[in-house]
């Protein structure tokens, strides 16, 4: 899968008044957890944004490059924004090996248009919007992308239907629906099933917003 690299910096300072200086610096402070630990660091806010842009919380493997020469392989796990200023405020990576299987969230994004609605005149019904995966992290993927255009009415699709890279586990119930085309007359039958299935679906963990948190302590060396 693709990698993007962001320069990334160890960061000393600590605490929310070192934080604002840091941002007013064009910086944006933010931790970096592997293993139960925690490293303080600091990134570009220019490249910051610009990522968060290019990816539209995808999880995407980021390359984080340090003046020191070293590089480490991590996801962003979650970003906080200013709910007023909508400004960012920090961020949080979590480094990964290539030898370790982890789990992440994937979207589902339908395409195409049933073949239910344009014949039958029925109404298609969206499940679940992202499914639970394990795998390596170069086997991660930002999306998966689900065909609902030969859907007759009273069909629908479900998890165990995805088609997924080898090598990916899928971990969502294979039975949760992904897509249902109903005749109008059984429309709001269908409705509060996937409402409800759909709600039960995690949110995902990149696109968090919230007030400002505290700044994590350096990891003990």
């Amino acid at each position: 899968m693709e990698r993007i690299t962001l320069k990334a910096e160890k960061r000393p300072e600590a605490g929310k008044g070192a934080a604002r200086t840091l941002r007013r610096g064009s910086m944006i402070p933010a931790v970096l957890y592997r293993a139960g630990g925690s490293l303080p660091i600091k990134l570009q806010k220019p490249e910051l944004i610009k990522f968060l842009k290019q990816t539209s919380g995808e999880m995407v493997i980021v390359n984080l490059q340090f003046p020191e020469g070293e590089t480490r392989l991590a996801l962003l796990k979650d970003y906080q924004v200013d709910p007023v200023r909508r400004e960012l405020l920090h961020t949080d990576f979590f480094e990964v090996s290539l030898k370790e299987a982890i789990k992440v969230t994937v979207a589902v994004h339908i395409k195409g248009e049933p073949i239910g609605i344009k014949r039958d005149g029925g109404i298609l019904t969206h499940g679940v919007s992202q499914i639970e995966v394990e795998c390596l992290p170069d086997q991660v993927i930002g999306h998966v992308d689900v065909d609902v255009s030969p859907l007759g009415a009273g069909q629908s699709l479900h998890v165990s239907d995805i088609k997924l890279p080898e090598g990916m586990k899928v971990l969502t119930h294979k039975e949760e629906a992904i897509a249902i085309v109903s005749l109008p007359s059984k429309a709001e039958e269908a409705a509060p099933a996937a409402a409800a299935a759909e709600g039960a679906a995690a949110e995902p963990e990149v696109i968090k917003k919230g007030k400002e948190k505290e700044e994590a302590a350096p990891a003990k060396k």
